[in-house]
């Protein structure tokens, strides 16, 4: 089971690099992309979202739908490719939304070794908290997951992350 974040500006050449199956979009309204060949169309999530932690005027938050849609869609992949995560830079939206599908394939407990992995894969990885709250609650992990991001060491300021995949065989997987 492989998870690729990455940003908009890779996205194509990370999906042929990775050969991946499926495709998580989280941008604003006005940049959400038609889906990549070779991706399938019912194996692409769009979320229209912007990188807020709170509500703002002409602004779409994440919220709770969104966090369902990520774990439904989870749900569906059989994991026998890659599936792709990406935002406009790869660093928060995205992060958050791997984090949460890692964490929806995992067992209960295993959020800190997700976070963990994310950060030694990432050193600009830094979870949108708001998208993190609600997939914490919508995966019933009684703030778990928050606190595994809380724990995550600082980021390393970047306008941009470079791509990277999180692997985790050594976290158990759910049955």
């Amino acid at each position: 089971m492989e998870v690729v974040v990455c940003p908009l500006r890779s996205l194509e050449s990370v999906i042929a690099a990775h050969r991946a199956s499926h495709l998580v979009s989280l941008l604003s309204e006005p940049e959400m992309i038609a889906t990549p060949d070779p991706i399938r169309a019912d194996h692409h999530l769009k979320l229209a979202v912007n990188d807020i932690v709170e509500p703002a005027e002409n602004l779409i938050a994440p919220n709770i739908g969104h966090a369902r849609r990520l774990i439904d869609f989870a749900a569906g992949w059989d994991r026998a490719a890659p599936m792709v995560v990406h935002c406009y830079a790869g660093i928060s939206r995205s992060t958050a939304a791997a984090l949460i599908i890692l964490a929806a394939m995992a067992r209960h407990g295993e959020e800190r070794a997700i976070a963990e992995a994310m950060r030694a894969a990432s050193p600009h990885a830094s979870p949108n908290r708001l998208l993190v709250a609600h997939g914490d609650r919508a995966l019933g992990r009684s703030g778990r997951l928050v606190r595994a991001v809380d724990a995550m060491v600082t980021p390393a300021l970047a306008a941009e992350a470079s791509a990277f995949s999180l692997s985790l065989p050594a976290v158990r997987l759910a049955p």
